[in-house]
């Protein structure tokens, strides 16, 4: 069986989602999981695009081991130079390069001719070939490209040193047949091109990304481009998920392997849409809540009786089955940390100490523990970044006959910030209400709050997420707790915090 390599773009195509702006740390514990994952190669950002993009690729570069990083660059000097500087401590690093070859793009936007194009994209690959002989190359809206064009042009830039050539429907406007045919149509009018890799990037505007990939698969392409949860520009991309298990799924119909631990799929997922603030909707193939559920009595009967009725796959398959260890107030640093290690996490001995104090609090909350409260404390220890405002007090009063009020205390190193006392149009908004005004924000914009309960029952772990706007960039903050009032205020901490930690450096 031909095995197809996973290409992965969450940390930078998926970053590219309206409102997601992940910093460092987040991108090195995303790009970890991916190497858990086993995908083939992650393509960690866009090193031009700003300092924050740079330190993240150069970061994961060095970290991340047993699989390549990619970084993307346009077809120019000044852009290649940068991404090879971010690149260059990588095990496998793979230079990313591309220009826009469609009629549309290359006359309105580029305002270049088809040679003077082609001239540009063959100097790019020889320039980024100084670097490394790993070089991927990509005609930005391939898919609204004149396919003779593009036959030239894959001819040249093989012969510059190109070793896969990525054919993306930028704008997701390709159906199946035709991206399929077009698939065909390199292979066999590209004379050389047995020597370079064709691989797919496929966008959703449509809702067609994933059909597309798979018909380009079907055609010949080694290589599919993906993001966790589908996440990216506009509509979003390929799901990585989607791809993975119709592959795994089906593969008496595609003949076709992936080398990917599927296990590692649930967490991955969660990780992601708690970072990014982007929901799972509940019926997402494979990741949503609803994929492995089922209430029609005539299902729950078929699947009693027999789980494949009504199941094609197996949950257990993309992790979510329960973990038999029970975890409760009189377990110790062994069994939390057996469960840590078994799940997948890297901790330091520093935050392995706090989340065993948090693991103890929330032990004497729950009379049951589940994984995935656990999982949820996790999160809040692996993602925590530097505390320059740290809660010290918060109090509520509500109801409906007073007016919600809340009185908040703020450190900010071994000062304490004065209290204040303010009201809003519930519990919640007083909170926010308390904190701009004790910490003199007045520049900060509200866009999202969600609460999501972890788990079930009244002592369940409800997790916040807040969205802010400061500056004109969104900044997310998280936390989960059994007290939503609580988890609220420090989510919009540490929303705050991410900001004051990326523009001190």
């Amino acid at each position: 069986m031909k095995r197809i390599k996973i290409f992965d773009t969450t940390l930078r195509d998926g970053e590219q989602s309206p409102g997601v702006n992940l910093i460092t740390e987040e991108k090195l514990a995303i790009a970890k999981q991916l190497a858990r994952l086993k995908v083939d190669v992650i393509e960690a950002g866009f090193p031009i695009a700003s300092p924050g993009d740079f330190a993240a690729v150069k970061a994961i570069a060095e970290v991340v081991r047993d699989v390549e990083i990619a970084g993307l660059a346009r077809s120019n000097q000044k852009d290649i130079d940068r991404a090879w500087e971010a690149l260059k401590g990588a095990e496998n690093p793979r230079l990313h390069v591309f220009i826009a070859t469609s009629p549309i793009h290359m006359k309105y936007k580029l305002k270049m001719t088809e040679d003077e194009v082609l001239e540009r994209a063959v100097f790019a690959v020889k320039h980024a070939r100084q670097y490394t002989p790993n070089i991927e190359f990509s005609p930005e809206d391939g898919s609204r490209s004149k396919p003779e064009f593009l036959y030239r042009l894959f001819k040249e830039v093989i012969k510059a040193g190109a070793t896969v050539l990525n054919i993306p429907d930028t704008v997701g406007y390709a159906t199946p047949g035709e991206f399929g045919n077009l698939i065909k149509g390199i292979k066999e009018n590209v004379s050389n091109i047995n020597q370079a890799e064709i691989s797919v990037h496929c966008h959703n505007d449509l809702g067609l990304a994933v059909a597309n990939s798979l018909a380009a698969l079907e055609n010949g392409a080694e290589q599919v481009e993906v993001a966790v949860n589908g996440i990216g520009e506009r509509a979003g991309n390929t799901a990585l998920e989607e791809i993975i298990m119709a592959l795994a799924t089906r593969k008496d119909y595609y003949n076709l392997a992936v080398n990917q631990d599927t296990t590692q799929i649930m967490r991955l997922s969660r990780m992601v849409a708690n970072l990014t603030g982007m929901d799972i909707q509940a019926n997402k193939a494979i990741v949503g809540k609803n994929a492995f559920a089922h209430e029609a009595g005539i299902h729950q009967d078929g699947v009693i009786k027999e789980r494949t009725t009504y199941e094609i796959m197996d949950a257990k398959s993309i992790g979510l089955n329960e973990n038999s260890l029970v975890l409760g107030k009189h377990s110790g640093r062994h069994a939390l940390r057996d469960f840590v290690e078994k799940s997948g996490y890297e901790l330091s001995e520093e935050k392995f100490e706090d989340l065993f104090r948090e693991f103890k609090k929330l032990a004497d909350k729950k009379k049951k523990l589940k994984p995935m409260d656990i999982e949820a404390l996790i999160n809040n220890e692996i993602h925590a970044i530097d505390t320059i405002y740290e809660l010290d007090y918060v109090s509520v009063s509500t109801g409906n006959t007073v007016l919600p009020t809340a009185t908040i205390r703020i450190k900010k190193e071994d000062d304490i910030l004065e209290k204040a006392a303010c009201s809003g149009d519930g519990p919640i908004d007083a909170i926010f209400q308390a904190i701009n005004e004790v910490l003199d924000f007045d520049n900060i914009k509200l866009i999202s709050y969600k609460i999501d309960a972890i788990t079930e029952g009244t002592d369940a772990l409800g997790e916040v997420v807040v969205k802010l706007e400061i500056d004109d960039k969104t900044y997310i903050g998280h936390s989960a707790q059994t007290d939503i009032t609580y988890a609220s205020t420090l989510s919009y901490l540490e929303a705050i915090n991410r900001y004051m930690s990326t523009n001190r450096k």
